[in-house]
C-alpha cells in the first residue's frame, strides 16, 4: 500500500486509506472472498461500494469525520491486515 507523498499508511485520513485500499489487489481479493468467493477479485469501484456498505455510509469521505464509520473502518482494516497475514488475530 503506496501513500501519497511518502506518508505512512497510518497517518493519513480514513477516507484516503479507504482510497488506496480500494486499488490494491490483495483487499480487491479480500473483498472478493468476503462477497463473493474465494479465488474471486472484485473492481475497485466494487471495494469502495463495499466499504460504504459495512462502514453504513453513502460516500468514503465520510469516514473522515463520521466516528461511527471510522470504528467500523478501523474493524475492517483489521480483519484485512489479519487475512493477509500483517497480524496474527483480529484485536
Amino acid at each position: 500500500m503506496n501513500a501519497p507523498f511518502n506518508q505512512r499508511f497510518d497517518d493519513l485520513d480514513p477516507a484516503q486509506q479507504a482510497g488506496i485500499l480500494c486499488n490494491d489487489p490483495r483487499f480487491q481479493q479480500f473483498v472478493g472472498t468476503r462477497t463473493i468467493k474465494s479465488g474471486v477479485t472484485v473492481t475497485s469501484s466494487g471495494c469502495a461500494e463495499y466499504i460504504r456498505t459495512i462502514c453504513k455510509v453513502t460516500s468514503r469521505r465520510q469516514l473522515t469525520h463520521n466516528p461511527d464509520a471510522q470504528a467500523r473502518f478501523q474493524s475492517l482494516r483489521t480483519e484485512f491486515d489479519a487475512w493477509t497475514g500483517k497480524i496474527t488475530t483480529p484485536r
